[in-house]
């Protein structure tokens, strides 16, 4: 009888135990399916008119299409830079890189020989949601320091393949110059507007940028050939492995940057020549990775953003990809430079719609905090889109500040934005104001005829620079 009864304690307490156990795994799944995984696919230089989607008449981008037709468009989203490293600063902080030495008009993007990186006390999306319980994963061009201080995943990622800065860096000197005219060397400088033979025929050689895992280079001067390819491997390699648990992936292409590569499978496919390859074969990569989410039952508890760092490189022409109607390119404030396609997909949760509010990369980190049950408890410059996306509501976004370099050229408050210096970074005597929902292409000057609407801009402009505190400028060191 005693026996029988330290028995069936015994078994009472073990299926207990199991009990528990299965209540706990329960209960940890229903928290994952309750954190939804964030991807963001992110391109380098692509501009505003580079989808069909958007008017493109010789470049097709049917995943692409797609995802805007299953999700939200938005039409008025913007970066915060408009060049490499300050974009990608406020894409990963959701603040405005000038707050974090990110942005300087002396050395617009980080190079080889920089000492400098996003500062440690800067919190990024990887990081925060790393917090919430998540995997986090990096594939693709970093751009936000090379040395192991600043590196993916000294800033919250798990994993990193990719390359830590542009694909055109640490550029082969001797071999480039072999290849171009017998001047080349003399009126060379490292973005020439007058593109050598190495841009029109590009070969990986003529670059020895680091393909790296983690902090360690696997190899100098990678097959650009393959870069697109590989990084789309790596990233549905990621997603398998972390199916299970939350997962946020950052899939940063290094194309359409020039110099510009496909895999053989792209190459000629387009009508739009060699840059037209390169944005089917991303909008190819697009295709494998929303495949292998539904493949995996994943779609339906992930968002998935798709956009760009800046406008289009236009001094290298057909290279260099079209800002559609907009003014201005890279390096520009004009809209050209910064105001970016832009898709978001999440199948059953987001609302399809053409959004017309304004929005930015500042906005991604405080949206995927809320949907990770996060909060943020510092400042930031970004705002949350959850209701946008889940109940077409009203945007609460209504300002944008452009920076060119750290200085702040123009702003954008409701329909309207002020320039306060022109296309060759000159201060105007009296702003340029234009009414961006009746001339987004920025090609009439309302200035003269409301006196009011600029001096109510001019003065949030200066509110808002009093209220950027001074910082270590990285891209300096």
């Amino acid at each position: 009888m005693i026996y029988r009864s330290l028995t069936a304690l015994l078994m009472s307490v073990l299926l207990g135990a199991c009990s528990s156990e299965s209540g706990d795994a329960t209960a940890s799944q229903q928290v994952a399916k309750d954190k939804p995984n964030i991807v963001i696919i992110f391109t380098d230089d692509m501009g505003y008119g580079d989808m069909s989607n958007s008017g493109h008449p010789t470049i097709k981008t049917y995943n692409l299409d797609r995802m805007a037709a299953e999700g939200q468009k938005w039409t008025n989203f913007y970066v915060a830079a408009s060049v490499c490293t300050p974009s990608r600063a406020g894409l990963l902080t959701g603040r405005l890189p000038v707050r974090s030495g990110m942005a300087s008009s002396q050395r617009r993007v980080l190079f080889p020989d920089s000492k400098g990186g996003l500062p440690q006390t800067e919190i990024t999306i990887a990081e925060h949601l790393k917090s919430l319980g998540y995997s986090t994963g990096m594939v693709g061009k970093w751009h936000l320091g090379h040395l192991p201080e600043y590196l993916p995943t000294s800033n919250g990622f798990d994993s990193w393949y990719g390359i830590p800065y542009s694909n055109d860096m640490d550029m082969n000197l001797d071999l480039v110059a072999s290849v171009n005219d017998e001047d080349w060397e003399r009126r060379h400088v490292i973005h020439p507007e007058n593109p050598g033979v190495h841009w029109k025929n590009p070969k990986s050689e003529y670059w020895d940028v680091p393909l790296m895992q983690g902090e360690e280079i696997l190899e100098r001067a990678p097959d650009q050939h393959q870069l697109t390819k590989s990084y789309t491997e790596k990233a549905v390699e990621f997603i398998k492995a972390n199916k299970e648990d939350p997962f946020f992936l950052y899939l940063a292409h290094s194309m359409p940057h020039v110099p510009l590569f496909t895999s053989e499978e792209f190459s000629g496919v387009s009508t739009a020549g060699l840059y037209g390859d390169v944005i089917e074969e991303i909008d190819w990569s697009v295709g494998q990775v929303i495949k292998t989410l539904e493949e995996e039952g994943l779609s339906e508890n992930t968002m998935v953003v798709f956009t760009s760092d800046n406008g289009p490189w236009d001094i290298y022409k057909t290279l260099g990809g079209s800002a559609g109607m907009l003014r201005g390119a890279k390096g520009s404030v004009f809209e050209g430079g910064v105001r970016e396609p832009t898709i978001f997909w999440w199948p059953g949760k987001i609302q399809p719609a053409i959004i017309h509010d304004i929005g930015s990369t500042l906005d991604i980190l405080p949206t995927a905090s809320n949907l990770a049950g996060g909060s943020l408890d510092y400042q930031v410059d970004g705002y949350d889109l959850t209701e946008v996306l889940t109940e077409v509501e009203v945007g609460p976004r209504e300002e944008m500040f452009f920076y060119g370099g750290d200085v702040l050229r123009a702003v954008r408050l409701g329909r309207y934005k002020a320039h306060f210096y022109d296309e060759n970074r000159e201060k105007l005597d009296q702003p340029w104001l234009y009414d961006l929902n009746e001339d987004p292409g920025e090609k009439y000057d309302i200035a003269a005829d409301n006196p009011e609407v600029v001096a109510r801009l001019a003065a949030y402009a200066l509110q808002h620079e009093q209220g950027v505190v001074p910082v270590v400028n990285q891209l300096e060191r």
